[in-house]
């Protein structure tokens, strides 16, 4: 608790409010300071959490079954937190240091796959390998709407797209294609961890789908 002087000193030089938001609220409660100070996806306790927004995390988190199984195009904090949370995570990373550094921690519920990047490349064509397979996949990497191009396949028909920065204009033609394909968008804006910013992570989703939306 702040004692009445060092209030009155914080007040005075207007940081009370930043103060506050340091010690109690939805900030502190999701550990955006240590993230920040850290600049590591993590929680208030240092646990991994997914680099999306955090409306988008608090509401996957309710939603998510452990028998569900998750493509993710990019890798990081959020293949560990998939992998604490579904039965299986297969991840397509293109950076071979942040590959070999996820290769380190992953569990054995996590299959990582390297892949070089270059434009309609094997990296957004590896997921056609699979067929009916993934409840969830995750576009949080690079060349996004070739990736959206190619996952439908993977899907089952209940599955859902997650994709994150989908405020970004210049992947206006991945929407468009989900949304040619019978899927609808829904938004969660708000602040994630690391940056202080607030950005857009989408749901893409079918009637009958796995989130239940």
């Amino acid at each position: 608790m702040c004692r009445p002087i060092a209030r009155y000193l914080l007040q005075k030089l207007h940081l009370y409010g930043v103060y506050s938001l340091k010690i109690k609220g939805p900030l502190h409660d999701h550990g955006w300071f240590r993230s920040f100070e850290e600049h590591a996806s993590v929680d208030l306790n240092g646990n991994p959490v997914p680099y999306l927004t955090y409306p988008a995390v608090k509401f996957l988190r309710r939603r998510i079954l452990p028998d569900m199984s998750v493509f993710e195009y990019g890798s990081g904090a959020s293949t560990l937190w998939w992998a604490a949370r579904v039965k299986e995570v297969v991840a397509c990373e293109h950076d071979r240091n942040w590959y070999d550094e996820i290769s380190s921690k992953a569990p054995t519920n996590v299959t990582l796959i390297f892949q070089e990047l270059e434009p309609k490349g094997k990296y957004a064509r590896e997921i056609l390998e699979f067929r009916d397979r993934f409840d969830i996949v995750v576009i949080d990497g690079r060349d996004r709407v070739n990736c959206a191009r190619n996952s439908l396949n993977a899907l089952k028909a209940s599955g859902i797209i997650l994709w994150d920065n989908a405020d970004y204009t210049e992947d206006g033609a991945g929407y468009q294609f989900l949304f040619d394909h019978g899927f609808r968008k829904v938004e969660f804006v708000g602040p994630g961890p690391i940056a202080n910013e607030e950005w857009e992570t989408a749901i893409f989703y079918r009637s009958d789908n796995c989130l239940d939306i």
